[in-house]
């Protein structure tokens, strides 16, 4: 069979190609034309940031963290994963500006920039663009290499906000790790396992339906 017959025109393979890499779930989704597939794409982004912002409402605060456990990085890990890195990263730079702009939609109600936990919002957005990355390259379609792609996803997340905690507190690098960092890993690692069964299933369903 020639490659155009297997192209389709938002430049994804059919549904029965669903387990080729190269492509995201979000691929899957029909546009019989390239302006349909822009519509479909500019309803994904805006999607994601709105299931980001939902999720950041589930906020359980931590005794003596100003940092809250919220499902706000676990969506947008998803959103990652889902989307793929250039249409997650437009996603999560949509929640980002519009939550400086004043849509009370990051965790807690919260918004504006230059809150304590303003660099975990940035780390989103740069998770979100590598988990779409390496889910392009298979890293969500079997469990250990989903679990593999999430953990990279929080690492980041955590790089830019462990360091952005200290310098806006005043914090000491360590205590930002004890009160930013650590409360947080037992959430992290049910989150992975959430995504570990997910995002495996969403793809052999996918392949079923082809």
């Amino acid at each position: 069979m020639s490659t155009a017959a297997l192209s389709r025109p938002d430049g994804g393979t059919p549904s029965s190609q669903a387990e080729s890499l190269g492509e995201v779930l979000a691929d899957l989704l029909p546009a019989a034309t390239a302006s349909r597939a822009r519509v479909r794409d500019a309803a994904l982004v805006l999607g994601g940031a709105a299931l980001t912002g939902v999720a950041a409402q589930i906020a359980v605060p931590v005794p003596g963290s100003p940092v809250p456990v919220t499902g706000q990085t676990f969506a947008a890990l998803l959103v990652g994963a889902s989307l793929g890195a250039g249409r997650g990263l437009l996603s999560l730079a949509l929640y980002a500006l519009a939550g400086i702009a004043g849509l009370p939609w990051f965790a807690g109600g919260a918004s504006g920039a230059g809150g304590a936990t303003f660099g975990y919002i940035v780390g989103m957005l740069l998770a979100a663009t590598a988990v779409g990355a390496l889910a392009r390259r298979g890293g969500d379609r079997g469990v250990l290499r989903t679990a593999a792609t999430m953990a990279a996803g929080t690492a980041l997340i955590y790089a830019v906000g462990v360091p952005y905690l200290a310098l806006s507190t005043g914090m000491s690098f360590g205590q930002a790790v004890a009160v930013g960092l650590v409360p947080f890993l037992i959430g992290d690692a049910l989150k992975a396992a959430l995504a570990m069964g997910a995002l495996p299933t969403a793809w052999k369903l996918a392949g079923r339906r082809g």
